[in-house]
């Protein structure tokens, strides 16, 4: 049968992965990193944190494994352990949608009524592939550099508006951003409609990309 104490010892272990998750702050930081490596004064502005919350944070995942660093002289730079801890988030996410009703009040009222056509990855690769739709994303441009759709133009949603005049007149213009739950490309789609221009999102986004193996390029615009 094994022995009791031992086994209560593996599970108490593996316990230490959920407790470094059971934290809104803790998920948002991997979300970001889920973009790419990031300083650690990058990430506490970003999450909107002060530094030695963002710091302790970090360390709570770097404890259980979730993320790794890289120093550069006196600067400290996080990422994901691997792609499995990015699934492993993605997971999550699907999880709760499916099982918690409170996470799917939440995130409608997050994301804004249910206004903006979408495509799916597959449909976007069609597109890019035909040459008919002008895909844009509308992450910050470091998120951009750090890996994008091939072909896409880096077109933060801040800017968005000023640039309206970048975008081929007449093209359909597809919008993405970080994921499933992430506002960006349904802000955008919002702006462009309200423009007069036809747009649509990607229905999840570069997390989900990456996961699925699909074509990324690095470097900025």
């Amino acid at each position: 049968m094994g022995d009791p104490a031992r086994k209560a010892a593996l599970f108490d272990a593996l316990a230490a992965t959920g407790k470094a998750l059971s934290n809104g702050k803790r998920l948002e930081l991997l979300d970001l990193l889920a973009q790419g490596e990031r300083s650690v004064d990058a990430l506490a502005r970003a999450a909107g944190l002060g530094l030695t919350t963002a710091s302790a944070h970090l360390q709570t995942l770097k404890r259980a494994g979730l993320v790794a660093t890289r120093r550069d002289g006196v600067r400290i730079h996080y990422r994901l352990a691997g792609d499995d801890v990015a699934a492993l988030y993605a997971q999550l996410q699907q999880v709760g949608l499916a099982h918690l009703a409170a996470t799917g009040r939440a995130r409608a009222a997050y994301l804004g009524p249910q206004d903006t056509d979408h495509l799916t990855r597959e449909e976007l690769l069609a597109r890019v592939r035909a040459g008919t739709a002008t895909v844009i994303d509308v992450r910050p441009a470091e998120e951009y550099a750090a890996g994008h759709i091939p072909g896409a133009l880096s077109v933060p949603l801040d800017q968005l508006e000023a640039r309206l005049a970048e975008l081929p007149a007449g093209a359909e213009v597809v919008a993405y951003c970080r994921g499933v739950n992430c506002v960006l490309a349904h802000d955008a789609v919002r702006l462009l409609a309200a423009r007069g221009r036809s747009a649509k999102r990607l229905a999840d986004g570069m997390l989900e990309w990456r996961l699925a193996a699909l074509p990324v390029e690095a470097g900025a615009a």
